[in-house]
């Protein structure tokens, strides 16, 4: 067999692996572990290349970014600032229709900017504002679909894990990544509200619910004590990212230098509360760090392989086109999201179309926006959207199956896809404020 035939074989089999439940590092690592053996029949070869993969991960700065920015999340969730957030929202939009939504929308937004995480994001909105949704008698397919589809703001609004995880790959600014996802997350929120609006108006029996009236209006200092705290920490992080004045890796350390004072004076940090943020951050930061060294090595073995150059040299003989080279790239996203993570879609499917990308003069920085939004349409659809699963078991309610989460979450899915082609079509709105 060619190293070409190699590389390809490889590639199903990473796919087929994952898709029968091996561990996502485990198939990246082993099977182009075994591919570089078989390509060039020299295990020392493998050896070395693997011992580069390890040294690259572990003694790179700015992985300091994961677990700096993982702690923060997960103090500011333990602290609350979820649950304010949406209670500020929700007393805004209170005499909408489908506001409740909207405010849920916006909670999530704000959220994003301090926890960087979907699955965060599902778990405190599953429990804050679907019970309340249904104590206003909303449809719960429109409950749980609005949760499910604004939780994937956690990966796109910066700070976001996958966002770092696309900067390793692509070896592109951690910074210039978190600045990058500011405008196209903002501009997914928005378009999220307006999705709501329509729906309230042209499909109110599937929407639901009537509008809280009753619900009294925050006064100026309730508000304040509410707020002030998350906009403190998206001041200190994303404001010193922008300004310059703080590194990427500086501004997870302030950010959770800040969550941690937060937390402790709202009295919402305990000792094991405290323990048990610092072993979960552990757990995740070992794990990117697993996944980042199997991605590493994954690529020197395409490299090897020689397929980007042969997937390159296909496209220039068939003179496809910017426009379709995108086209494929976006089916073959949204078809490994019905089987696969955010994590693995990156990883996988980045390495073989970064070499046809680069070469047409566009912004690598740009392309790990539209792969992030892409890849996270996958969140949001069967069999494998681990936001809707979340959902599911956070809620644990006899009355909401899995299936009304899915149907819930396929409008939210079709918005997403909607901003992704206005994201293609105008990449200035991704390089807006680095520009």
């Amino acid at each position: 067999m060619t190293p070409f035939e190699i590389g390809t074989l490889s590639v199903v089999a990473i796919v087929v692996l994952v898709y029968l439940g091996v561990y996502i590092p485990i198939a990246l690592g082993l099977v182009s572990f075994v591919s570089i053996i078989l390509m060039r029949d020299n295990f020392d070869l493998a050896i070395n290349l693997l011992k580069i993969a390890i040294g690259d991960s572990v003694m790179e700065y700015t992985f300091a970014t994961v677990p700096l920015f993982t702690f923060m999340g997960l103090i500011v969730s333990k602290a609350g600032l979820g649950a304010d957030i949406y209670q500020v929202m929700n007393s805004g939009f209170r005499r909408v229709k489908g506001g409740i939504g909207m405010a849920t929308v916006g909670a999530n937004a704000v959220f994003a900017a301090v926890t960087g995480s979907s699955i965060a994001s599902a778990s405190v909105f599953s429990k804050v504002s679907v019970p309340q949704m249904l104590a206003f008698n909303y449809n719960p397919r429109f409950a749980v679909g609005v949760v499910a589809g604004s939780s994937v703001l956690g990966m796109i609004i910066p700070p976001s894990a996958m966002l770092i995880i696309y900067s390793f790959v692509a070896e592109q600014s951690v910074g210039d990544m978190f600045l990058a996802g500011v405008v196209p997350g903002l501009i997914l929120a928005a378009a999220y509200v307006v999705a709501i609006y329509l729906m309230g108006r042209f499909t109110p029996k599937y929407v639901g619910g009537r509008t809280s009236e009753e619900t009294e209006w925050m006064s100026p200092l309730e508000i304040a004590d509410k707020t002030i705290p998350t906009l403190l920490l998206i001041v200190a992080v994303l404001g010193g990212i922008y300004t310059g004045w703080l590194t990427p890796v500086e501004a997870g350390a302030a950010g959770s230098l800040l969550g941690l004072l937060i937390a402790a004076f709202r009295k919402k940090l305990t000792l094991q509360s405290l323990w048990q943020a610092l072993l979960e951050t552990g757990h995740i930061t070992a794990s990117i760090l697993f996944l980042i060294t199997a991605a590493s090595i994954y690529s020197r073995m395409l490299g090897l392989a020689g397929l980007p150059n042969e997937l390159g040299d296909l496209l220039t003989e068939t003179q496809m086109t910017f426009f379709w080279v995108m086209v494929i790239y976006v089916l073959m996203m949204i078809f490994l999201g019905t089987i696969l993570d955010t994590a693995s879609i990156i990883l996988i499917v980045v390495p073989l179309f970064l070499p046809l990308v680069e070469p047409m003069g566009m912004s690598l920085v740009w392309f790990g926006i539209v792969t992030v939004v892409g890849a996270e349409i996958g969140l949001l659809t069967p069999p494998l959207g681990i936001s809707c699963f979340v959902i599911k078991a956070t809620l644990n309610d006899p009355r909401i199956s899995l299936k009304d989460v899915f149907i819930g979450a396929f409008p939210f899915a079709l918005v997403m896809l909607i901003v992704l082609i206005a994201l293609i079509r105008w990449p200035s709105l991704s390089l807006a404020i680095l520009n």
